[in-house]
């Protein structure tokens, strides 16, 4: 026979208040865990709103010859200020180039030109490569790479699966590459200042 008895009318179990509080406590416990990434999951972190920003780079301190690379939506961007050399050898391999008069639709309108540039000396593009997504090295003109050809004028090389641009980062045919390098939007806001992300205006 049970031993577990009803307590009097009016008179509440102790033990049975204390369970159902304490399921209580749990129970809220558990829905605002729930609740709580739930409603955050709708609030973008500080670094997805920064990765769609436009990003201001300081190019004064890149000497002639060299670049930098800065990120801007989660991608490494090059900034390289070409010599006049650098710029001649944009003549030279014509003939090599997959789209050498840059007609895919790989960079703006008003950088589809012989430099890819808003300005012939700085060159801005996306450091990736349009192959599988790897990222290119510079190899100056003069090199030794065993890879590359004896008459290399400069520009860069994948090393993932031997796709070669030239300094307007567009593609030589018969590469992995089907296209030539991303151009970013981009616009000077100074003469020693480019913003990436946004384009110059329409004024």
């Amino acid at each position: 026979m049970s031993s577990f008895a009803l307590p009097p009318p009016g008179q509440a179990d102790p033990e049975r208040r204390t369970w159902l509080l304490a399921t209580g406590v749990a129970g809220g416990a558990a829905a605002v865990a729930t609740a709580v990434p739930f409603v955050s999951s709708f609030a973008p972190s500080e670094r997805a709103r920064a990765m769609g920003a436009a990003v201001e780079v300081d190019i004064s301190d890149i000497p002639l010859g060299s670049m930098k690379t800065v990120e801007w939506r989660g991608k490494p961007v090059w900034i390289m200020r070409r010599t006049p050399d650098m710029l001649a050898a944009l003549q030279t391999d014509i003939a090599d180039l997959a789209d050498p008069d840059s007609r895919r639709d790989q960079q703006p309108e008003y950088a589809r030109n012989a430099t890819r540039s808003i300005e012939p000396e700085v060159f801005v593009a996306v450091g990736i490569c349009t192959h599988l997504g790897c990222s290119p090295t510079r190899v100056p003109a003069g090199t030794a790479n065993p890879s590359l050809p004896a008459d290399w004028p400069g520009g860069f090389f994948c090393p993932c699966h031997g796709s070669t641009f030239d300094g307007a980062g567009r593609v030589f045919k018969n590469k992995p590459a089907p296209t030539n390098l991303e151009i970013p939007p981009h616009r000077f806001v100074s003469a020693t200042r480019v913003l990436i992300g946004e384009g110059p205006s329409a004024a």
